[in-house]
């Protein structure tokens, strides 16, 4: 029984680079509420958070950037050659991970929760989960994606893996391992076959879908089955702008989630979003031609913001194309500014705008909530 009564937990752990935050996002499909414990750890470190003033005591003021907050490419170099180093690191960060993620999990309206963290098991987060769940790849695939997704040279990929306990460990202590070295397709049937194992009454207890009356507007949330629809949508509704296709959708279902409009029996409205370290981020806005532009988009954004709010996001950024102004007007009378990644100010929020903020877009800010996990000192 885990420590949050009334919720299950799964713990997912594994290696890096074998695609722990992919399976996560599909369990998040399914219905779960997702945390991110290593972005906790992240928050947990930057210079208005708990754990700021400790690591510089700890490590020193060089591995301080040129804006004050402490740089973590520096602070891994430490680390990760000096396994005492490490051990400082997670006595500092560990436990204020743990006090966030108790928050979360309180705070969570749903039922299931799965925890991603590397180390799950080697902390005591693990101890508190129902289930440990373990995503497992071959170490040639672990040092590709490292050096093509996070541009590391072989060298440093190669240190990364090896600074890690086998991977063997991890899976021998799992209820579930999930083998990410194939399709997005075949990891989304290993994680489905599971999740009906563990919850086979999941699909029943799904809320109906309800008719909306003639004229009115929906909102539906897509599921990767209905990837050829969207990439469809995308590219007839994007004016040229975007050819995709089916396997360009599902590989964008390890990311973020859709959202589809629609009016009366025609879909006339997509959106691309997706919920990381409490920052709401929507990419993908697309319209159909002729359909009135401040409705439509409040329809949407009610949706997204709603659920945004659900998983418990401080902040919404938006991000349109530059020549794409007309719809920034129906934008602000939802509540949206236009900002730049240095206004924003919180570090995680600018960490997220530049991981997300796609080439020649303008960023559009709204704040959700004015309370913060990690809270300033």
């Amino acid at each position: 029984m885990s420590a949050w009564p009334g919720k299950y937990v799964i713990g997912l752990t594994g290696n890096i680079a074998t695609g722990k935050s992919v399976v996560r996002k599909m369990m998040e499909h399914l219905g779960a509420y997702g945390i991110d414990a290593d972005a906790l750890g992240h928050r947990a470190i930057a210079s208005d958070a708990p754990g700021y003033k400790p690591v510089l005591e700890t490590f020193g003021k060089w591995i301080l950037a040129a804006d004050g907050q402490i740089d973590r490419t520096r602070l891994a170099r430490i680390v990760f050659s000096d396994p005492e180093a490490l051990e400082q690191l997670e006595a500092i960060v560990h436990p204020l991970v743990g006090q966030a993620v108790d928050i979360l999990v309180r705070r969570s309206k749903q039922k299931i929760i799965v925890i991603e963290a590397i180390k799950l098991i080697e902390s005591d987060l693990g101890s508190k989960c129902d289930s440990l769940w373990v995503t497992y790849t071959p170490k040639d695939i672990q040092l590709a994606r490292l050096m093509h997704k996070r541009g590391m040279n072989e060298k440093a990929a190669s240190q990364r893996i090896e600074a890690q306990p086998p991977q063997e460990m991890k899976t021998a202590a799992a209820r579930v391992v999930i083998r990410n070295s194939k399709s997005f397709e075949d990891t989304w049937r290993q994680v489905n076959v599971a999740w009906q194992k563990t919850f086979p009454m999941a699909e029943a207890e799904m809320e109906p879908v309800i008719k909306p009356a003639k004229g009115q507007m929906s909102v539906q949330r897509a599921r990767p089955r209905q990837a050829g629809e969207i990439a469809s949508l995308i590219n007839n509704l994007s004016e040229g702008r975007r050819n995709v296709n089916r396997g360009d959708i599902m590989a964008a279902f390890g990311e973020k989630a859709y959202l589809l409009l629609n009016l009366d029996d025609k879909t006339v409205g997509v959106v691309g979003w997706k919920v990381e370290n409490l920052v709401a981020r929507i990419d993908e806005v697309y319209l159909k031609p002729g359909i009135a532009s401040e409705p439509a988009l409040q329809t949407l954004m009610n949706e997204v913001e709603q659920a945004s709010r659900e998983l418990q996001c401080e902040v919404s950024l938006v991000f349109i194309p530059a020549d794409f102004a007309r719809r920034e007007t129906a934008f602000r009378t939802l509540g949206y500014q236009q900002r730049t990644v240095q206004s924003l100010g919180v570090r995680p929020w600018q960490e997220a705008a530049i991981e997300s903020m796609p080439t020649g877009s303008v960023m559009l800010f709204k704040q959700l909530r004015r309370d913060r996990v990690l809270r300033p000192v």
